[in-house]
């Protein structure tokens, strides 16, 4: 299957509302907490080595930055959070920008929320999930980095965050253990974030094509 991602490029970075591209058309939003590897996950979907940088150091993206994947299709990196170098003011600042974006951003279809395997369901994680379902939309947990554990202990994690989520969000947000590394559920991600965009066939065009 061809990758519905693989042309994603990098568009504009905005570090306040005046600079947000124009509320048209669709977009996809991904958060995580630093070094949970949003950067990576973004480069695995996109089928590309560098497409967001993969940062030694924790928090490096300080905007929304806007990939755009086709006209009036786009996959958002917002600001990596958890971290203590930054300044009190510019996290108010990004706290206030993002409220104002998850209110009011009408071209916002769907949230995926990076979660490191190993520690995941974090402060940040919940307020993210929970801004997705206060507006109806939905939402996708990617455990990252399963690869650093076995089988049968991501099973466990994968089986307890599932439980933890549907009692506080009930069927809204669906998740998926991932690793950009070793690709494990990176197709099940793409399609995820392809059906969102309104990349994929839908069910009446492929039927057609069936017949």
């Amino acid at each position: 299957m061809s990758n519905p991602l693989n042309s994603a490029h990098y568009l504009l970075s905005a570090h306040n509302a005046r600079q947000l591209p124009p509320d048209t058309g669709v977009e996809v939003a991904f958060a995580g907490r630093s070094n949970a590897g949003k950067s990576s996950a973004l480069n695995a979907l996109a089928g590309h080595n560098a497409l967001a940088r993969v940062s030694k150091t924790p928090g490096r993206t300080q905007q929304l930055v806007f990939f755009q994947v086709q006209p009036e299709r786009y996959m958002v990196d917002l600001p990596g959070y958890g971290y203590a170098k930054v300044p009190h003011e510019l996290q108010a600042h990004w706290q206030a920008f993002l409220d104002q974006y998850f209110r009011s951003r009408e071209a916002l279809r769907g949230l995926v929320v990076v979660m490191d395997i190993r520690h995941p369901l974090k402060d940040y994680d919940r307020q993210m999930l929970g801004y997705a379902v206060q507006r109806g939309l939905p939402a996708h947990a990617l455990l990252t980095k399963a690869d650093k554990l076995g089988r049968g202990q991501q099973a466990n994690t994968l089986q307890a965050v599932r439980k933890e989520l549907f009692s506080a969000f009930g069927d809204t947000v669906s998740v998926q253990t991932f690793s950009g590394e070793s690709k494990q559920g990176v197709e099940e991600a793409r399609k995820v974030v392809a059906d969102w965009l309104g990349l994929l066939p839908s069910a009446a065009s492929a039927k057609r094509l069936m017949e």
